[in-house]
């Protein structure tokens, strides 16, 4: 009996390792342009590795020392980052009833851990229906430990070589369009899909790209949302309307 729930849990962590594995993979060509750039704004490694592991964040990652460079004041610099980082909340907030009954720490540890691309992974594997808490989280802390490694270890080749921050972006694109495709799509999410790339667009066209992913992604998901409710009533109008009137009964 031991032996069995030893072979279940060692079957659970590889398959949770295999569905990490392509985030880490993606994490170590952003992390390591990411550390160079810290080092590029004048970062220790000590100070790079600190802010890695405080702040899980990409996109806040790359925010920091750009706008460093650019001389803004420390106060833009964290006001802009929590502001693209309250997208996080909404990722935790939509996976929460798949845990439910789950303890407090872990439900923490996950909300605490989760990013854009383990969203994704979980998201499509929670749906399924074989995937347990324990394991999206162990995605979430594969892709944090090889984003802190990938990142300091930019920071500390950062002084030797020297590496096209814009590989970064087609890389980050490219994880997202990955994540995607790997989805099972149907008319609400495509439509959501296509919101969020719309409302991206026109904040870019409005000259607030700050927030285009943050005001994207919240488009996406309230249109997503509507979905559902629109075909349920257009599905209800639709029976009413077969339905027989009294005085039509014979």
């Amino acid at each position: 009996m031991a032996n069995e729930q030893q072979q279940i849990r060692g079957q659970r962590m590889a398959a949770t390792f295999k569905a990490a594995l392509p985030i880490m993979l993606g994490y170590i060509v952003l992390g390591l342009p990411a550390g160079i750039l810290c080092h590029t704004a004048g970062m220790s490694v000590l100070q790079t590795f600190l802010l890695t592991a405080c702040m899980y964040s990409g996109a806040g990652q790359y925010m920091v020392p750009n706008m460093l460079l650019a001389g803004s004041p420390v106060g833009a610099v964290m006001a802009s980052v929590a502001l693209v980082n309250t997208r996080q909340m909404l990722y935790a907030s939509s996976l929460a009833p798949f845990f439910k009954g789950v303890g407090k720490g872990l439900s923490t540890l996950f909300a605490g851990t989760v990013t854009d691309e383990s969203f994704g992974v979980n998201l499509f594997h929670l749906e399924v229906g074989n995937w347990t808490p324990w394991q999206a989280t162990g995605v979430n802390l594969f892709s944090f430990a090889t984003w802190v490694a990938s990142v300091t270890a930019g920071a500390v080749i950062g002084s030797s070589v020297s590496i096209p921050t814009a590989i970064a972006s087609f890389a980050m694109t490219s994880i997202f369009i990955c994540l995607l495709a790997s989805q099972r799509f149907n008319a609400s999410k495509a439509v959501a899909g296509l919101a969020a790339a719309a409302g991206v667009i026109a904040c870019k066209l409005l000259g607030v790209g700050g927030v285009a992913i943050f005001a994207g992604a919240v488009f996406g998901i309230v249109v997503g949302m509507l979905m559902p409710l629109r075909n349920s009533t257009d599905q209800h109008q639709g029976d009413a309307a077969a339905s027989p009137r009294k005085g039509d009964e014979r």
